[in-house]
């Protein structure tokens, strides 16, 4: 990460799922890193449906600042149920779920950890979101609650960006696609399709985090750095 300071800290949240745990791998190699600090639901007790936890989590790290902050948390298939086909197939209370879990959860996460970026030196904070979040790329259907509770997530990333703007012009806080990465998330949707391994797909991502310059605060990129519709 060329463009953050000498021994920069990160914090990776979501690091022990397939794609968190790649990409807190990934800053570990990285030379110039410094503290890496690994949070999940599995090893830590942090869980984006409950705030409190992420309150606490937040403040074990005091007044520290870290200049590097990913939010890998987000689930496809909840309680058993998977992404539905038609609009006869949603349930109200796995809906709400998906928006637990995909949208009010990172904006949780948000709330309690943009406070521990720098405010007068380059800092990203990249929230990992999906492809079919976007409403203008959607061209098949389905995957209804899904979909629209990453919709909602990329809503916040881009309404809490320009909040964050005002205090700390030099943060980017972006939505980024990861890929199909070859996860336990997306092994039962992959059909047959290629997915990308997770320590390259973690690369790319911090390789596009690295580049975006302060025009493309609040954006919505694909891992390989092109930007996606809202």
């Amino acid at each position: 990460m060329r463009s953050l300071p000498e021994g920069y800290a990160s914090i990776v949240i979501g690091a022990s799922g397939g794609i968190g745990s790649a990409i807190a791998e990934a800053i570990r190699q990285d030379p110039r890193a410094g503290e890496i600090v690994r949070l999940s639901r599995s090893d830590d007790g942090l869980e984006v449906e409950k705030e409190w936890t992420v309150k606490a989590h937040a403040a074990t790290l005091g007044a520290r600042t870290f200049h590097l902050m990913i939010c890998a948390t987000g689930a496809l298939t909840i309680d058993g149920h998977g992404p539905e086909k038609a609009i006869r197939q949603i349930d109200h209370d796995i809906m709400a779920k998906q928006f637990s879990t995909n949208a009010i959860g990172p904006a949780i996460v948000l709330k309690h950890f943009m406070p521990l970026l720098p405010r007068k030196e380059r800092s990203l904070f990249v929230v990992l979101s999906a492809r079919v979040g976007s409403i203008g790329d959607n061209r098949l259907g389905g995957w209804i609650s899904y979909r629209s509770a990453k919709a909602a997530l990329n809503q916040i990333v881009k309404t809490t960006s320009i909040e964050l703007s005002r205090t700390k012009p030099h943060a980017i806080l972006v939505a980024i696609h990861p890929g199909t990465v070859a996860t336990t998330l997306t092994e039962p949707f992959s059909g047959g399709h290629a997915r990308q391994a997770p320590d390259r797909a973690s690369r790319l991502i911090l390789q596009t985090a690295d580049g975006l310059t302060s025009a493309q605060n609040g954006g919505f990129f694909a891992y390989d750095g092109s930007a996606i519709a809202w």
